[in-house]
């Protein structure tokens, strides 16, 4: 039997530019949020459009390429995986986030 893996490829444009987040060590991340569409037909045979938006990790050698040349608008497709996390805030209330750490990206526009 074959493991599973997690694996998933996305093409969209991004929604902002992205954060670049510096480390007391040096090291960078990027972060930004990337939306994808579907369309599809209801029951009348009118087209339904919908944006889904994915919060995008990056680390290690792709942060320098995506802080030189990527921004908010343009389309790319990446691949990586999904991972989740959560956290407290100050008032004790527990949030929950789904990310997808990106380790392949294309810019697919200028």
């Amino acid at each position: 039997m074959n493991a599973l893996r997690n694996k998933v490829q996305l093409i969209g444009r991004l929604g902002q530019d992205p954060e670049i987040v510096t480390f007391a060590d040096g090291n960078k991340m990027a972060k930004f949020s990337m939306a994808t569409d579907d369309s599809y037909k209801d029951k009348e045979g009118q087209k339904v459009e919908r944006a889904y938006w994915h919060n995008v990790v990056v680390r290690g050698g792709l942060v320098k390429v995506v802080e030189t040349y990527v921004t908010k608008g343009q389309e790319i497709a990446i691949e990586g995986k999904l991972t989740n996390r959560s956290w407290e805030d100050k008032e004790g209330n527990k949030h929950y986030i789904t990310e997808v750490f990106c380790n392949e990206l294309l810019m697919l526009s200028k």
